[in-house]
């Protein structure tokens, strides 16, 4: 039997950097078993609050919330100078790029939503790299037999693609910003070469990393001082990052995708068994896109297409639309047990047809369709758990990460994501950068025929997903839950958890999440065992029980894998409400 305030400590891939250490945060999931078992929160909280939680952040001028408080504080800091909230975006994102390399970096690729108050629409970034033009699926192969694996490594040179980051920024700027460049980079610049205070969550994630990475050229002279990762509460200093990023600021994005930087990276891949090279960063451009939607219960919740895991979250949340949920309750076995069927249908679609449109025909507007929502809610039983789902081509002819969203005083809303993948990334750490890159090359699959199959020049399946909700046509929400394959999954609870059950914006991150494992990755084949439900601890026993009855496999731990979550709501006066979830270090703050 499962027990309220058991706490497992299941090892789980150093993907990123994991929420707050377990004690912590099993206390609070300890109220919220006690608090349900008891039918109701005896404490200060305002009568009819759902879960142990804190005030949401609430200001009129500006917001902003990102997953380190100092990071918070740049932004604001760039507002009050009279920045856009793009400003302000750009300018956190460098700065917590260095001070939460767990997560992201200059190495990464980068996403973003934004709602323009001029022109009244919404806009999609996606600033993702490619492949190296010069590695071929048969090279690849090749290069998997000398290592004696069958899939694409974690780590070292060759799950590497070209970082879209810094094109990111530049892009955004250029629609959106209005402040210089020189100055959002900055306060980045200041930090990596004054140094900053380390704090927990990130310290812990670092020190993990630490231990896969240290042996990889240059990992450990940047990111290990005194040959370990930096403690909790220590100050840290990378001033080779400071000279990247003061390069960036004084020569533009060219200083980075046409310059020594590029050049760097090229000689340091060919010393150490790589593909990537200076021209696949000097062809690298970002690509504007246009978001997609569906309308939730009168809600417009908006996602972007693939190459991103995104359409995923619309797929569930078109299937859950047709029940009841609010009837149901917020952790009942019966939403719960939807909830799991929900995702293993999307999730399937998801491994089959989620890829680089310029490589492959993607259906999208029938994954979209409510017609199709109808077809395989079909499928789903009340009163049992499936195994797998085939995917329904028929019907459709034709893969650490950090999040953050910031708001102006004049309307506009940013919500952007960006990731190294699994934590720190490849290992890969160039000379005299100051940076790593990333590893999201993993996701590509291997098999001829698949959408995400692997070829040069091409972008790998993403799991880094921004997330914004309209209303009326106006914005009410920008919102993210970093975590892999969880992202999809956190969007559509935090979802469900505003608009079916009535939480507010800080109760609905803080709320206890459920998780679906199952093999259905772009990567393999589809899920024929059911997968494993994770409950995040706090789970009564008896709904543990009730959702094995269906047949679920259920797993209650604490294991870091429930994602991490930033928001900004915007009422109808205009008024900011902001929050940040208690499993990672961050704030939400205003003015």
């Amino acid at each position: 039997m499962v027990k309220c305030g058991k706490v497992s400590n299941r090892a789980s891939p150093a993907r990123r950097s994991r929420p707050r250490p377990l004690l912590r945060r099993s206390l609070l999931l300890a109220a919220f078993c006690a608090m349900t078992m008891e039918g109701g929160y005896a404490g200060p909280r305002p009568s009819g609050s759902l879960v142990p939680t804190r005030s949401e952040v609430i200001a009129t001028h500006g917001m902003a919330a990102t997953s380190h408080p100092l990071v918070s504080q740049v932004a604001l800091d760039v507002l009050k100078r009279g920045g856009t909230a793009v400003d302000a975006a750009i300018a956190a994102n460098a700065t917590i790029g260095l001070m939460e390399p767990t997560g992201n970096g200059v190495g990464g690729d980068l996403f973003a939503i934004v709602w323009d108050a001029k022109t009244k629409k919404l806009y999609g970034l996606n600033g993702s790299g490619r492949s190296p033009k010069t590695l071929t699926l048969a090279k690849l192969r090749e290069e998997l037999r000398k290592l004696n694996v069958d899939k694409i490594p974690p780590r070292g040179p060759l799950p590497v693609s070209v970082p879209g980051t810094v094109d990111g920024w530049f892009e955004l700027h250029g629609k959106f910003g209005k402040l210089p460049m020189k100055d959002l980079l900055q306060p980045a610049i200041d930090y990596a070469r004054n140094g900053f205070p380390v704090t927990e969550v990130i310290a812990e994630g670092w020190a993990r990393n630490a231990r896969l990475l240290k042996d990889y050229p240059n990992f450990a002279a940047t990111f290990m001082p005194n040959g370990r990762a930096p403690a909790k509460g220590e100050i840290f200093r990378n001033p080779l990052l400071a000279d990247t990023l003061s390069r960036i600021a004084q020569g533009g994005r060219d200083a980075f995708y046409k310059g020594d930087i590029a050049q760097r990276i090229e000689k340091y891949f060919r010393a150490n068994g790589g593909y990537l090279t200076a021209a696949d960063f000097a062809a690298h451009r970002s690509e504007w896109v246009e978001p997609v939607s569906t309308n939730y219960r009168g809600y417009d919740v908006w996602e972007l297409p693939p190459n991103t895991q995104g359409i995923a979250a619309l797929q569930m949340l078109n299937i859950l639309e047709a029940y009841d949920l609010k009837k149901m309750g917020f952790g009942s076995t019966e939403y719960l047990h939807l909830f799991v069927e929900a995702k293993k249908l999307a999730f399937e679609d998801r491994a089959r047809y989620y890829a680089d449109p310029g490589f492959a025909k993607i259906p999208l507007a029938g994954l979209l369709s409510k017609d199709y929502a109808a077809r395989r809610r079909a499928l789903i039983r009340l009163d049992r758990a499936a195994k797998e789902y085939p995917t329904d081509p028929t019907s459709l002819e034709q893969g650490d990460t950090i999040y953050m969203t910031v708001a102006d005083e004049a309307g506009n809303m940013v919500s952007l994501i960006q990731s190294n993948y699994r934590g720190m990334g490849s290992g890969m750490t160039p000379d005299g950068c100051g940076f790593i890159l990333q590893d999201r090359g993993e996701m590509f699959s291997l098999r001829e025929g698949h959408a995400n199959v692997y070829a040069p020049g091409k972008r790998p399946f993403h799991t880094i997903i921004p997330a914004f909700i309209t209303r009326d046509g106006k914005p009410w929400l920008s919102f993210g839950v970093m975590g892999g394959s969880m992202q999809p999954q956190g969007h559509v609870q935090i979802v469900v958890n505003l608009i079916d059950f009535g939480m507010n914006l800080q109760e609905a991150g803080d709320a206890p999440r459920v998780r679906h494992d199952g093999s259905s990755e772009p990567t393999d084949e589809v899920m024929r065992d059911g997968g494993v439900v994770v409950l995040e601890q706090g789970a009564l026993p008896q709904t543990v029980k009730a959702l094995q009855a269906l047949g679920h496999k259920v797993t209650v731990t604490n294991d870091g894998d429930f994602g991490g979550y930033q928001a900004i709501l915007r009422n109808a006066e205009g008024v900011y409400f902001g929050a940040s979830e208690s499993r990672k270090d961050g704030a939400a703050q205003g003015y």
